[in-house]
C-alpha cells in the first residue's frame, strides 16, 4: 500500500494488469508512505516520478519501515541473485532526499541504501517493558545472538538470551538453549526481535522459558509477516500477547497488538 503525505494512492487494473494511478500533492515537500505487501517497486517508481513533474515536489521522502529483499544480503555462488543490493540500488535510481526505515534486518541493507535514516524502536520497547514487566523479577530474552547484538541494554532489567540448535542437513532449528541469569520464582518474559515469518524461533524460545520457570511470556516483532497466523507459535498456547507494527503485517487476529505507526 502507498500512501502520500498520509493520502492513500488510489491504484486501479486495466485488464493487461498495468496500473492506472490518481496520486497528487499538496506542497513542495511531500513523503511517499509504502507498506510493503509485494514487489511494487515500479508502482513507487511511477509516484514519485508523477509528484516531481506534475507538482514541482523538490522534497521527497520515502518512508518504508520494511526493507524488501533484506534476508538475501549475501550469495554464496554465481546462480544466487544478490536481490538486496539490486533492490537498494533500484531505490537510489530514484534519488529520494531521505529514506526513513525501521529496525533493518540486515545492516548491509543500510550501507547500500543512500539517504537511509533509521527510526529507533528504543521508546517502544521500553514502554512495553514498563507496562509488562516486573524489574524486580522478570526479563527481557532475545531468541539469538543477532538480537542480542540489537537490542541488549535498551532497558534496565536482565536480560537473557538463546542459542539455537540447529539440523545442518536441514537447516530447521530443532531445539534452543538460554543462557543468562535465569529467576528462581515464576518470571515473566518479553522476547524482542526484527521479524517474523512463521515464529517457529519464538516457539522453541517459549517452550524452553516455560521448561526454565516463565509464566506469561509476550513477544515484540518490529515486522510482522501475515504467514505468522499459519504457523504453530499462534495456536500454541504459549504466548500471552504479540506485538507488532503496521510494516507488513495486514491480518486481524486477538493474540496480535498492533503498535502505533510511529513505533512510538
Amino acid at each position: 500500500m502507498f500512501r502520500v503525505d498520509n493520502v492513500t494512492v488510489q491504484t486501479e487494473r486495466y485488464p493487461d494488469g498495468a496500473p492506472r494511478i490518481n496520486v497528487a500533492a499538496v506542497n513542495d515537500n511531500a513523503t511517499i508512505e509504502w507498506l510493503y505487501e509485494k514487489d511494487e517497486e515500479m508502482l513507487l517508481f511511477f509516484i514519485a516520478r508523477h509528484l516531481r513533474e506534475q507538482y514541482s515536489v523538490k522534497d521527497l521522502t520515502l518512508y518504508m519501515p520494511y526493507i524488501p529483499h533484506a534476508r538475501m544480503d549475501r550469495v554464496k555462488d554465481k546462480k544466487e541473485v544478490f536481490t538486496l543490493k539490486y533492490f537498494c540500488e533500484f531505490i537510489n535510481s530514484i534519488k529520494f532526499d531521505t529514506v526513513i526505515v525501521r529496525d533493518a534486518h540486515s545492516n548491509v541493507s543500510m550501507s547500500l541504501l543512500n539517504n537511509v535514516v533509521s527510526e529507533p524502536i528504543d521508546g517502544t520497547v521500553r514502554k512495553l517493558a514498563k507496562r509488562l514487566l516486573d524489574p524486580r523479577k522478570d526479563i527481557v530474552f532475545c531468541p539469538d545472538e543477532g538480537s542480542r547484538n540489537r537490542y541488549s541494554g535498551i532497558v534496565d532489567i536482565p536480560y537473557a538470551f538463546g542459542i539455537k540448535r540447529r539440523d545442518w542437513n536441514t537447516g530447521r532449528i530443532t531445539g534452543l538453549d538460554v543462557c543468562g541469569d535465569i529467576p528462581a520464582d515464576p518470571f515473566n518474559v518479553l522476547m524482542i526481535d526484527d521479524i517474523s515469518s512463521y515464529g517457529n524461533t519464538f516457539l522453541h524460545s517459549a517452550r524452553k522459558l516455560r521448561e526454565l520457570g516463565a509464566d506469561k511470556i509476550y513477544l515484540y516483532v518490529t515486522h510482522c509477516e501475515n504467514s505468522v497466523l499459519e504457523g504453530e507459535l499462534i495456536k500454541s498456547g504459549l504466548i500471552s500477547k504479540m506485538y507488532t507494527t503496521r510494516s507488513i503485517y495486514n491480518g486481524d487476529h486477538p493474540l496480535i497488538e498492533i503498535i502505533g505507526e510511529n513505533c512510538e
